[in-house]
């Protein structure tokens, strides 16, 4: 941002701001916040993105733009993901698993550069092996969350992968650890990332809860991971969780025809022909 305070004093008032228009059984209501600014910001759209043709589509890295969750409740942790793998616009993989093994009682979630993500587990998982032979005795969430914290910052000029780490262990319980891009470490009872995570911080704030039950922890991950799904066009497929605590651990599979649908969907088909044969036309 090329600019001076004179600048932005002097700039043309801009509206940088929420507004909300609701229908109800009565009628409509609108609502905004107050903030008008003067100034300028810097919106630079990122070309890399935006110009493109098909075969740099086709030939792109490899990435995740995803939804990926952790959450605590009062028994362990549960970590939930989408599936869908994309090269540019290209959709390389629909069910692919971004839920990653490092122990028996420590799992990641993994988003970005499905390259350096998978890199950076495979490294992790052998040296939390020889950890675990030299004492005798399973790592803990916190060694192996460091140990991800230790990889991704001394590579942060070359990696581009954002991890949640969790797990529980018979010292601290369920744990969960955001590694964001950069290799900053950050303990929070719930952590979100990739692409889908923009559309979910507010549904987390009211969402939310601490001692929430198995059950409960559960149908938040499927739910907060669906709402993605539908506003995101980097998230999709199905949704995967696994459930972390001092019984084990349970993996649980949600196909994409199972989940809730939400404003403006349109309900999933196999095939074009399903919908050319209904009886009645589908209304978009």
């Amino acid at each position: 941002m090329d600019h001076d305070a004179t600048a932005d004093i002097n700039a043309p008032h801009s509206m940088g701001t929420t507004i909300i228009g609701v229908t109800y059984n009565g009628g409509v209501i609108l609502g905004a916040d107050s903030r008008t600014s003067t100034g300028q910001i810097d919106f630079k759209t990122d070309q890399t993105t935006m110009d493109h043709d098909a075969t740099a589509d086709i030939n792109s890295p490899h990435s995740m733009g995803t939804t990926i969750i952790g959450v605590t409740y009062n028994g362990g942790v549960i970590l939930g993901a989408d599936s869908r793998t994309s090269t540019g616009l290209y959709v390389a993989n629909r069910a692919s698993d971004k839920i990653t093994q490092l122990t028996d009682n420590v799992y990641i979630c993994r988003s970005g550069s499905a390259a350096d993500s998978q890199i950076v587990s495979d490294y992790v998982r052998y040296f939390l092996h020889q950890h675990t032979i030299q004492l005798g005795q399973p790592a803990t969430v916190k060694v192996a969350a460091n140990l991800v914290r230790l990889l991704s910052y001394s590579n942060k000029n070359m990696l581009q992968t954002g991890i949640i780490v969790g797990g529980w262990d018979k010292y601290e319980g369920g744990k969960i650890y955001g590694i964001p891009l950069g290799g900053t470490i950050i303990e929070q009872p719930f952590a979100i990332g990739g692409s889908g995570s923009s559309y979910l911080y507010g549904f987390f704030d009211q969402a939310w809860k601490d001692n929430m039950t198995k059950e409960e922890a559960e149908q938040l991950v499927v739910k907060a991971v669906s709402l993605a799904i539908a506003r995101d066009g980097a998230s999709g497929g199905v949704v995967r969780t696994v459930i972390i605590n001092s019984e084990g651990v349970t993996r649980n599979f949600y196909p994409g025809d199972k989940l809730p649908l939400w404003h403006d969907e349109v309900e999933a088909h196999d095939s074009l022909l399903d919908i050319l044969n209904a009886s009645e036309p589908m209304s978009i």
